[in-house]
């Protein structure tokens, strides 16, 4: 596996934290803390959309 360098966890009340993390080649990474080694991976655009998209309210049905 790639070299990822890992944020801080982001947690929520009571809820699984999860990690976002990036590698020296150009990938993303989000995994559940305690389980970076399954990670989910894109491109760091991919997460990029993603952020902004969940900022933008894309995602506020899921909440």
């Amino acid at each position: 596996m790639a070299d990822i360098t890992w944020e801080d966890p982001f947690c929520g009340e009571g809820a699984s934290c999860f990690r976002l993390g990036t590698d020296q080649d150009g990938a993303a990474y989000i995994a559940v803390t305690g389980a970076e080694d399954t990670p989910l991976t894109d491109t760091r655009e991919a997460l990029r959309t993603l952020i902004l998209d969940i900022k933008a309210g894309k995602a506020d049905h899921l909440l």
